[in-house]
């Protein structure tokens, strides 16, 4: 009753009851929406996913506004394309720890980098709709051309729920590459920005709508590492936005291949303006978007 204005997030399912007590108590909602959901096949899974649908669907109804990471992802998703008129987009704010010499040197022990390798780096959990296939698939013709070439893998690849038989799948591909890559795990916070700065290129090769932006893009173009990403709705919009990289179809190894090279031949032309990318994705200037929206509705 004390609030001024409730700010809910989707998907989540006490998103619809609470949205519809705050407008019978005359309350302006404001909604964020991350991602559409995509579950996998089943019939628990279908029925959840029915349920959370008409969730989002009373939610979005009943919000005054709806923020998004950017307009494209909201045009070209089947729910929030019925909803154009509410739609604000605010990108999520970076959060990032500035690369320590200690936290450097940290990472390239780790890693066991080398004078002379060309790093690609991914992070992402082990699963799926990633496309891990992809990058895994493009490395022989990136070897071909940069033969000191290696992935660095960051982020959990070992018992990721639900994702076992794509890790048993992808195991023997993978080790057919060797040396060219290394699967790190997840990283202490502090060794995140080292991470970003030992890569030449960071590789987002995501398949589908579950992702919406992915600001491993950002954390790697603000550590002045371009990024090669999916021409997906949303994902494709960081490096639109800074000119930091460059896009490809999903599912298509050979243009990820040719995308890598070329950053690889020709990194100068990609290095963009980390600063200034830095600043724009800053949570404060992030949370003066936000407290722009909340004021609208603030008598």
């Amino acid at each position: 009753r004390q609030a001024d204005v409730v700010h809910l997030h989707l998907p989540q399912l006490d998103a619809a009851p609470l949205a519809l007590l705050s407008r019978l108590l005359g309350k302006p909602v404001v909604l964020t929406y991350h991602c559409d959901l995509r579950l996998p096949t089943g019939s628990i899974h279908a029925l959840a996913n029915r349920v959370s649908t008409l969730a989002n669907y009373i939610s979005a109804g009943l919000a005054n506004v709806i923020v998004t990471n950017t307009q494209d992802y909201a045009e070209n998703s089947a729910f929030l394309s019925r909803y154009l008129g509410k739609i604000r987009p605010i990108p999520p704010p970076l959060e990032l720890a500035q690369a320590t010499e200690a936290a450097v040197q940290a990472l390239r022990a780790r890693a066991g980098i080398q004078a002379g390798q060309r790093i690609i780096g991914m992070a992402a959990r082990l699963a799926t709709e990633k496309g891990v296939e992809y990058l895994v698939q493009a490395m022989p013709e990136v070897l071909k051309r940069h033969p000191t070439a290696r992935v660095l893998y960051l982020g959990q690849y070992q018992n990721v729920m639900g994702e076992e038989a794509y890790a048993r799948k992808l195991a023997p591909m993978i080790e057919t590459l060797g040396e060219h890559w290394t699967f790190l795990g997840n990283l202490p916070d502090a060794e995140m920005a080292a991470f970003f700065q030992q890569c030449q290129v960071t590789v987002l090769p995501s398949l589908n709508s579950t992702e919406s932006f992915g600001m491993v893009q950002v954390e790697s173009m603000a550590c002045g590492t371009p990024v090669v990403a999916s021409n997906l709705p949303g994902v494709r919009q960081p490096v639109r936005m800074t000119g930091m990289g460059r896009i490809v179809p999903p599912k298509d190894a050979g243009a990820l291949a040719q995308a890598i090279n070329e950053i690889l031949d020709n990194a100068g032309s990609y290095r963009g303006d980390p600063q200034a990318v830095a600043k724009r994705f800053s949570a404060e200037q992030i949370a003066e978007e936000y407290e722009e929206v909340f004021k609208e509705y603030i008598g």
